[in-house]
């Protein structure tokens, strides 16, 4: 993995945000679950969304991509019934897939690499077994299913990760018969949840909202459609931070009417004290006297490294809270970024759940680890804008799991970087 050494500067410019890997994800597998030809653009090629497509070839589907535009076949997906599913790093990617391919009968194996292997699957071993799906493993990944998955009430708690209950939803209209999710705690990140339940929708599949989880009515199919991605709002937070930290940043590519649950970040730049407009040709985002406040994190676990940059250098003190599955993420993302920021001279304090970051006027710089987890990596690129020495990151590829293009866009908006 190579360095990269960031300078002090004022960011300023426009940035066109790549469409969101959320919405992609969902669209690229609801496509491959319909019989027929479906159109999805535009598409951002990160490892992650590479990781997409080639499970869904593994399982059958037919998949071209022409520039940022990609073209699915659904139509001889479970061909095979046996596969082997590599989902590299993509947490989505495997925990979508796991019920997509025991729905449709294939014994498969799945695979991955760096911290994936070792990240939470428990919610399928405790419930697939129950309808059909036997699971053998040895604790993480590999793991192998057979069998097929049956209808039935799936009991899943709402607190580990909304990616389970995205699996079954999408999951379960192939079994052909009435299916229902009851979510037996509280549930966090349901913006995904509903992401994924409208996208399914455009695909022509119709979820219902109970009063503690989902119905999925039998005998319905998913049928090819022309799919337009949306901009990511997790990756506008970042650039958001680097307007609100003193710079001056216009971002396009947005809607503000997404139900992306990391749209949130809109208001909280506000609360910190940024200035924000929204017009027709975009959201510009300027800095202002910021101000610590308080950040409940339970629906936007992703937003938290770059919430924390902003909060280092707002006065008085952010409580950030209800994150702590981030400890379980491609780092231990709240260890990792408070022990970058205390690096380069800011004052955070861990907590079991979340953080607690007192205010101070500027960053030292200094040497920084990446944690190979691209939001750390692009959180303390960001950072840079309030240091008054340049500030090295390692792992700096770790950004092509989620924003392959992002140092070129930090370049087009005067941000000073440098490869070591």
């Amino acid at each position: 993995m190579s360095k990269v050494r960031v300078f002090p500067s004022v960011f300023n410019g426009e940035v066109t945000l790549p469409p969101s890997k959320s919405d992609v994800h969902r669209a690229i597998l609801c496509a491959s679950l319909a019989r027929g030809k479906s159109v999805i653009s535009p598409v951002d090629m990160s490892q992650d969304i590479l990781a997409t497509i080639d499970c869904a070839k593994a399982l059958g589907a037919d998949i071209t991509v022409d520039g940022s535009t990609v073209y699915v076949d659904g139509t001889n997906l479970f061909g095979s019934k046996a596969a082997e599913l590599n989902c590299r790093e993509s947490g989505s990617t495997l925990r979508f897939f796991i019920p997509v391919a025991a729905a449709g009968g294939v014994a498969a194996t799945f695979t991955g690499k760096g911290r994936l292997p070792q990240r939470p699957i428990g919610i399928y071993l405790d419930c697939l077994p129950k309808f059909g799906v036997k699971c053998t493993t040895e604790g993480g990944l590999p793991l192998d299913i057979s069998g097929r998955l049956q209808s039935g009430r799936f009991e899943v708690p709402g607190n580990v990760s909304s990616q389970f209950i995205t699996g079954l939803l999408l999951a379960l209209p192939l079994t052909g018969k009435d299916c229902t999710i009851a979510v037996t705690s509280p549930l966090q990140s349901v913006g995904y949840i509903n992401m994924t339940i409208r996208t399914m929708g455009v695909f022509g599949v119709k979820v219902e909202a109970t009063e503690n989880g989902y119905f999925i009515k039998g005998g319905q199919s998913y049928k090819p459609c022309r799919y337009t991605c949306e901009g990511d709002w997790s990756q506008a937070a970042f650039f958001m931070a680097a307007g609100a930290l003193g710079g001056r940043l216009t971002l396009k590519g947005l809607r503000t009417d997404s139900i992306q649950g990391d749209m949130q970040c809109l208001e909280i730049f506000k609360e910190f004290g940024a200035n924000v407009t929204v017009t027709p040709n975009g959201i510009t985002v300027t800095g202002g006297d910021l101000k610590g406040i308080s950040i409940d994190a339970t629906q936007i676990p992703d937003l938290v490294p770059i919430l924390a940059v902003t909060a280092a250098f707002a006065k008085g003190s952010t409580n950030i809270y209800g994150a702590e599955r981030l400890r379980i993420k491609e780092s231990d993302r709240l260890n990792a970024i408070s022990t970058c920021l205390n690096k380069v001279g800011a004052r955070v304090t861990e907590k079991p759940d979340g953080l607690i970051i007192e205010g101070v006027k500027s960053a030292a710089g200094g040497s920084v680890e990446g944690y190979n987890d691209h939001r750390i990596v692009m959180s303390m690129a960001i950072c840079a804008e309030k240091s008054t020495a340049p500030i090295e990151i390692s792992d700096k590829e770790s950004i092509n799991k989620s924003y392959p293009s992002f140092f070129e866009d930090y370049k087009k908006v005067k941000g000073k970087v440098e490869e070591i």
